[in-house]
């Protein structure tokens, strides 16, 4: 039998096979054997594609925020265009929380991560913030974003509200009242979020109308 016309791993390969690993059992699931079992490969011969674990992680990375849209950034609408991003943004997280792990503390090398970034504080420069304040904006959207994707408050209280009542009558009324707007209290609270951070840029960007 000759050799298939394709080869069986590539970069690319391995990278999508690492973030089904990371999605289905969790940042310390991903392991050079986890991933090779999952190929189907012995594990030596992902190192004739990838030098390690750090060189995985960038290509990680690199899938990851490939799938975030970054149309919104060229809205002339600076809020709207940002608020469409953060919540773009924020979609692919909670499609892949376990990846926050991983990459949230790592260096930022993967080229569409830097482009991400460059594409927002362009954004932010344009819609008039100085550039100090354009960074601080990024880091905060970054806080706001990753934050909510990987936490979820309303599962913490796993008891029905009424319980809570007797010695935590301040949580057990605002969980009553919150029941009472709808299931979604990690959306509601992410919109609120949101909504107080693009104020709070409002207030420095010159002409707004919120200073």
């Amino acid at each position: 039998m000759g050799r298939p016309s394709k080869a069986l791993l590539s970069r690319a390969v391995i990278a999508r096979a690492a973030l089904e690993v990371v999605d289905a059992t969790g940042a310390d699931g991903l392991t050079m054997r986890a991933l090779a079992d999952r190929l189907g490969v012995k594990a030596a011969s992902l190192y004739n594609h990838v030098a390690g674990k750090d060189e995985l992680l960038d290509d990680l990375a690199e899938l990851v925020n490939a799938e975030i849209d970054l149309a919104p950034l060229d809205d002339p609408d600076w809020r709207a265009g940002l608020d469409r991003y953060a919540r773009g943004y924020r979609a692919v997280f909670l499609r892949h929380p376990h990846t926050i792990a991983l990459l949230a503390r790592r260096r930022v090398e993967a080229d569409r991560q830097l482009r991400t970034y460059d594409a927002l504080l362009a954004a932010l420069t344009r819609a008039g913030l100085a550039p100090a304040d354009a960074a601080e904006a990024a880091a905060a959207l970054d806080y706001l974003v990753l934050g909510s994707a990987l936490e979820t408050f309303a599962a913490g209280f796993t008891r029905p509200a009424a319980d809570y009542g007797p010695r935590y009558p301040a949580l057990a009324g605002a969980l009553t009242a919150s029941a009472e707007r709808g299931a979604d209290l990690d959306g509601r609270g992410f919109d609120l979020a949101l909504r107080l951070l693009l104020d709070g840029l409002a207030t420095r960007i010159p002409g707004s109308g919120r200073a």
